[in-house]
């Protein structure tokens, strides 16, 4: 990402984000089973499938929440002096599912396990009220980069015209955080790193013309 290559009037770089307390969790695990025999595999992954599935009930999350695959089954196999071995078929199924109650997902992530599932791929906190919180982070972003418009219109005598150019920008791609430090709603801040805090970022580019007089 680069400024305009040819500037004309004055451009500037804003960026800002917003904080919000998580108030749902994405949690995606696995159930893997390895056997001697195809048939086996498939039984014991079965049985531990059921087992979960009763366990998420439990918890108050209906069958319908859950993105569940079907299950796969594969050769397993492991490296021994440098040479593959036969160990036995190996059968999984993954999980993935969105859960509200975030005081109940640590006896959640425990019961999961004790019934079956022993790969936990990952456990996400998030906001339901992201595009808002994104909304809100592209105003005060724009909000930035107009204030330091102003301020080096006012710095060189002139004032600033009408917006020529919106360019959206985002945070996280690579050559971004080059802007960052000219931008003061950007700057992190000890209450930007809180944990237990979804952080919601957002950047633009704006291009004023130079009103003289």
């Amino acid at each position: 990402m680069q400024m305009l290559e040819r500037p004309w009037g004055i451009t500037a770089f804003g960026a800002a984000s917003v904080k919000a307390v998580p108030d749902l969790v994405r949690v995606r695990f696995k159930i893997v089973r390895i056997e001697q025999a195809p048939a086996a595999a498939f039984e014991a992954a079965r049985a531990a499938v059921r087992a979960v599935r009763a366990v998420l009930r439990e918890h108050g999350i209906d069958d319908a929440a859950i993105d569940g695959s079907r299950l796969n089954l594969k050769t397993a196999t492991e490296y021994v002096d440098g040479r593959s071995k036969f160990v036995g078929y190996q059968c999984q199924a993954a999980f993935a599912l969105q859960y509200g109650a975030l005081d109940d997902v640590e006896p959640l992530l425990v019961d999961v396990v004790a019934a079956g599932a022993n790969e936990i791929e990952g456990v996400d906190f998030d906001v339901s009220a992201k595009r808002e919180l994104r909304a809100e982070a592209r105003r005060k972003a724009v909000a930035a980069a107009r204030a330091k418009a102003d301020l080096y219109a006012e710095a060189t005598g002139v004032r600033v015209g009408a917006v020529l150019h919106i360019e959206d920008v985002d945070p996280e791609q690579p050559g971004v955080s080059r802007y960052r430090s000219h931008a003061e709603a950007a700057a992190t801040t000890a209450q930007d790193l809180a944990p237990g805090h979804i952080v919601v970022s957002a950047a633009v580019i704006l291009g004023f013309a130079v009103a003289r007089g």
